[in-house]
């Protein structure tokens, strides 16, 4: 499985792509994997404030529905509305076409709570 070195991981299994101010979520290829196949995405809308570690939407596959959580507080500015139509991005391509949130960071210390790439391949050997 794929853990991308450059991006952050929260324990709940979202990935972070640091973009100054912004960060773009998703969630990892082990989760995705854990899931099954990906048939709804529900997301929030821009413009709606999350908190880190709170639900934020929600994934529904074959064999469940698995919350989504901020891994930082922030303000909704861009969601990814193909998920949509194409659930299935989130198998197929989850750090690319299956990003699903930008936040605009309202405390970047929060940051420093996510984990490295090796730290999140340590956790998930772990599972």
């Amino acid at each position: 499985m794929t853990t991308p070195k450059e991006l952050l991981y929260s324990e709940e299994h979202e990935w972070v792509k640091v973009e100054g101010e912004r960060v773009r979520v998703g969630i990892t290829e082990f989760a995705q994997h854990e899931l099954g196949d990906i048939v709804f995405v529900e997301l929030p809308e821009v413009g709606t404030e999350v908190a880190a570690d709170e639900p934020f939407g929600s994934v529904e596959s074959v064999k469940t529905v698995s919350e989504l959580y901020a891994p930082v507080s922030g303000k909704v500015v861009e969601v990814n509305e193909d998920l949509n139509d194409s659930p299935e991005f989130v198998n197929e391509s989850p750090y690319e076409k299956a990003w699903m949130i930008v936040i605009e960071v309202s405390d970047s210390s929060e940051l420093d709570q996510l984990l490295s790439a090796e730290k999140y391949e340590e956790m998930t050997k772990e599972d």
